[in-house]
């Protein structure tokens, strides 16, 4: 089975200009998550997409096993839904299975890319897609002050709730035929895989970025 796995990357972003080639604790924001995808055997071709001239030099002297997708103008734009840009991509790709992630997830392991993709393989077809998410045990309520997932007259610990899980969007698998036909990467059955919270963490403002970095230098035990 050809498993390709692609992270999408434009050069500008407006919260955080520069941000996915910006140096995090010493190299760029996403090698990180290219050296996950590429240490995971299973997966047969590691793709970036871009129109960032800057991550495509720097990628081709870091990666020489990456292919590189320059991005068409027409697909450039921040309003262009993803979906859009990774149906591109695929038609340009030989593969049974498509995986997608982030490089704005440098926290995102090798170990939590190969479980994925091993659980996939495994469970096709009975399960389509699968989807990385978070679990939540918190008490939720609605913007009319409607408790969601709890009865507030029986006040059970958070951790006794019933898990609720949000999408992370820290990882994706799925078929060109779903894409194609749901415009969707999530299918008619998808398998919900729990990854942990640490590992989610996403980039989008500047905090974020701060965040990311502790973390990491945390679990690399440079903190100081």
């Amino acid at each position: 089975m050809k498993i390709a796995a692609i992270v999408p990357m434009r050069h500008n972003s407006e919260r955080i200009p520069g941000k996915n080639y910006r140096d995090f604790d010493g190299k760029p924001l996403y090698h990180y998550v290219i050296e996950s995808l590429l240490a995971c055997k299973a997966i047969t071709q590691v793709v970036i997409d871009t129109d960032s001239p800057v991550i495509l030099e720097d990628a081709a002297a870091n990666f020489p096993d990456v292919t590189l997708m320059k991005r068409p103008v027409n697909l450039r734009a921040g309003e262009i839904p993803m979906n859009d840009v990774l149906l591109n991509t695929i038609n340009q790709l030989d593969a049974e299975f498509f995986l997608q992630t982030h490089s704005t997830n440098p926290l995102l392991s090798a170990a939590s890319v190969h479980k994925a993709v091993d659980i996939f393989l495994k469970i096709f077809p009975v399960y389509d897609s699968l989807f990385t998410v978070t679990r939540l045990q918190t008490r939720l309520w609605d913007e009319l002050g409607r408790a969601l997932n709890h009865n507030p007259n029986i006040l059970l610990r958070t951790q006794d709730l019933p898990p609720i899980y949000e999408e992370n969007s820290c990882l994706y698998i799925f078929t060109k035929e779903i894409l194609t036909r749901r415009h969707n990467r999530i299918g008619d059955r998808p398998y919900l895989l729990e990854i942990p919270k640490e590992e989610a963490q996403d980039i989008d403002v500047e905090l974020d970025f701060k965040i990311a970095e502790f973390l990491y230098k945390a679990r690399t035990g440079m903190t100081g």
